[in-house]
């Protein structure tokens, strides 16, 4: 059996390594990790950068994931099995709450939109599969957020994060004391918070470990998700119950 090539595997390793935890790594940190000089590692970042598959902030000088990757991994998106398992309950939601339904993933820091239902109606709109929203700022983020810790760590640590209406929560203290709530009470919502006048809610998706892999959420104007200023209970029943389903598929433990 042919030998595996130790230069892929390294640069497989950097790129699994700048995946998670932090996502932004130092030379150093990278060569820590992965026991190896520090020249090695830099040639090997060299050629990842050349090919955009990682970028360097040029204030800190730390490495990222590139958005190459990201590009070259939206032909995986048909593959990948939460959105796989999702398409005929997404689409059982867009129809059963006459709104627009996302499905949503974390990447760097954001919310990858893996899957998008239109509005059964015939009013205009873009497909937004790909796009990349701010995770303080939607409902599928706030969920994202509430059952990862380490990312919710690491965006309080930013300090002000940025704002897009007078509504969005820009104090990470208090979007911390929000993310408690949506744990406890297993969904999100956010209100003017990306869009005036647009509210989103949102429940998590599990895997068969536990693991919160997504979410999915409802967006719409506040007219039609909010009666006075919550939205409806009949609506956040269905997006949770959409999210059980989605999860057992998926091989979670009913809860």
């Amino acid at each position: 059996m042919p030998r595996p090539i130790q230069s892929i595997e390294r640069a497989a390793a950097i790129l699994r390594l700048l995946s998670g935890r932090t996502r932004r790594l130092s030379l150093a940190d990278l060569a820590g990790e992965l026991r190896l000089p520090k020249g090695t590692v830099y040639g090997i970042l060299r050629t990842l950068l050349s090919v955009g598959f990682v970028e360097q902030d040029p204030e800190s000088g730390k490495y990222r994931i590139g958005a190459a990757l990201l590009h070259l991994g939206s032909s995986y998106l048909d593959g990948n099995e939460l959105r796989a398992r999702a398409l005929n309950w997404a689409d059982r939601l867009a129809a059963r709450t006459n709104e627009s339904v996302h499905l949503g993933t974390l990447h760097d820091g954001q919310v990858l939109l893996v899957h998008h239902v239109f509005r059964p109606d015939n009013s205009p709109q873009a497909l937004e599969v790909g796009a990349l929203l701010p995770i303080h700022a939607t409902a599928m983020g706030k969920v994202l957020l509430a059952h990862h810790s380490y990312v919710a760590a690491d965006l309080a640590g930013k300090g002000t994060l940025p704002r897009f209406t007078r509504c969005t929560i820009t104090d990470p203290r208090r979007l911390i004391t929000e993310l408690a709530q949506v744990r406890e009470q297993g969904w999100a919502s956010s209100a003017h918070e990306l869009v005036n006048g647009e509210v989103s809610c949102a429940a998590p998706i599990h895997d068969r470990r536990g693991v919160v892999v997504g979410a999915i959420a409802i967006a719409g104007p506040i007219e039609r998700i909010c009666e006075g200023t919550e939205p409806r209970t009949e609506l956040v029943s269905y997006i949770r119950a959409a999210a059980r389903t989605i999860s057992h598929d998926l091989g979670a433990v009913p809860w």
